[in-house]
């Protein structure tokens, strides 16, 4: 599978109304970030329901993220606004838990910096290339996603009395990091590689610019 297949960056707008399945997901997954806020904030540091309340509701919003780009490709109903609306739901999700967890003093800052910095830095690089082409999400990319969403959930949740919960949170979130950063610098190359690219002409993808 190419890499523009794996996101619906990479495929033309149709003509779907704006109102269908996967801009009603992506939709659902902007209303879960408040919802998940006030969770997290009123568990607080410590154990409670509320904070596994918030990695439910953060897990759930998450689920959103891997299916809607699927349904939208599967029922032809890729569209100019979820292309838009899409990627911002997913940085507010991850944004709002990694700035709320550090907040609470459960995340390092510098964690939640690098991801904030390199999730912005993609989003620049995209609309610095657009008139070039789209940078679509690639396989390690999305990897990262799924790396993310599992140390964020495993900060959400608070489990007493087992200090390897908290070793094996520590090491996902490195790996998850690591894989920010590998992805980062990808995204960076291609966007140079896209630029450098005259219109008209054939890229690695196959996609004509």
């Amino acid at each position: 599978m190419k890499p523009a297949q794996l996101d619906p960056a990479g495929y033309p707008a149709s003509n779907a109304p704006v109102l269908n399945l996967p801009n009603a997901l992506t939709l659902l997954r902007l209303l879960c970030v408040p919802v998940m806020i006030v969770l997290l904030f009123s568990g607080g540091t410590g154990a409670s329901v509320a904070r596994d309340g918030a990695a439910l509701v953060f897990l759930i919003a998450s689920i959103t993220d891997l299916i809607d780009g699927a349904v939208a490709r599967r029922l032809g109903q890729v569209t100019n606004f979820g292309k838009i609306a899409d990627p911002l739901a997913d940085k507010a999700l991850i944004g709002a838990a990694l700035v709320g967890l550090s907040i609470l003093g459960d995340l390092p800052w510098w964690v939640t910096v690098v991801i904030l910095v390199r999730e912005l830095g993609v989003s620049l690089l995209r609309l610095w290339v657009i008139e070039h082409g789209v940078i679509p999400a690639s396989r390690g990319g999305k990897l990262k996603t799924v790396l993310q969403t599992i140390a964020i959930t495993m900060y959400l949740v608070i489990v007493p009395g087992l200090s390897w919960w908290a070793v094996a949170s520590g090491i996902v979130m490195g790996l998850a990091v690591a894989l920010t950063l590998v992805t980062g610098v990808d995204y960076l190359l291609r966007a140079l590689r896209l630029r450098s690219v005259a219109p008209g002409t054939t890229t690695d993808d196959g996609a004509v610019r």
